[in-house]
């Protein structure tokens, strides 16, 4: 029974990564969109999502993506329960990342966010090559110094290929803190990390 305070306290330390993480590749994504950065926006989001990755994968895992938490959920490697909290913080550090951008900036942000067809499905097969590359991970395929590279890369080729059509974010709380929110932009990544979760799995040979 003394463990149980523990228990929770660890969980709360996951949950206050899942925003800090999701805070961080929305704040620096923003960034990139209305600074000078040396480097395409792909590019920078790949490479924080590989630091996050490493500094805080071993706290939560180091989802910071709705598609990402979902995929996961449904192939049985989080709860339900924790994966719904997860999410509602990574829209918290969505909005938190927003906020601080507008106001360091002074440069308020917003995104042609249409609804075709089209942007949803060029954004699930973005969030589908994320979501293979993590699976790699959760299923231990990638050696474990690898998986900040990994994921990172994953990323990058992901948000890529979307962006031939859309805004290429593959992320529905990132697209939330940078203002290129609608109905294609979140439904496409999580239907594109649920097919990937599934079609990963069922590649290896895995029941669980």
């Amino acid at each position: 029974m003394e463990a149980l305070p523990l228990f929770h306290h660890m969980k709360t330390h996951a949950y206050i990564a899942e925003l800090l993480g999701t805070f961080l590749l929305a704040f620096l994504v923003r960034l990139s969109l209305t600074s000078n950065f040396p480097v395409p926006t792909p590019i920078v989001a790949g490479l924080t999502l590989g630091l996050i990755v490493y500094v805080l994968g071993p706290v939560s895992g180091a989802h910071v993506n709705p598609a990402v938490t979902l995929g996961l959920a449904a192939i049985r490697k989080i709860s339900w329960n924790d994966a719904g909290i997860y999410i509602v913080m990574q829209l918290i550090g969505g909005l938190l990342a927003m906020y601080v951008a507008n106001a360091l900036t002074r440069n308020p942000l917003s995104l042609n966010a249409s609804t075709s067809i089209e942007l949803g499905v060029a954004e699930a097969i973005g969030a589908a090559i994320l979501v293979l590359g993590v699976s790699s991970v959760v299923y231990g395929k990638t050696p474990k110094d690898a998986s900040g590279l990994t994921i990172g890369t994953a990323l990058t080729l992901g948000a890529l290929a979307a962006s031939s059509v859309s805004n290429g974010i593959v992320n529905p709380a990132v697209a939330l803190g940078i203002g290129s929110l609608s109905i294609p932009y979140v439904v496409g990544p999580l239907l594109g990390g649920v097919v990937a979760a599934f079609g990963y799995r069922a590649l290896i040979g895995k029941e669980g």
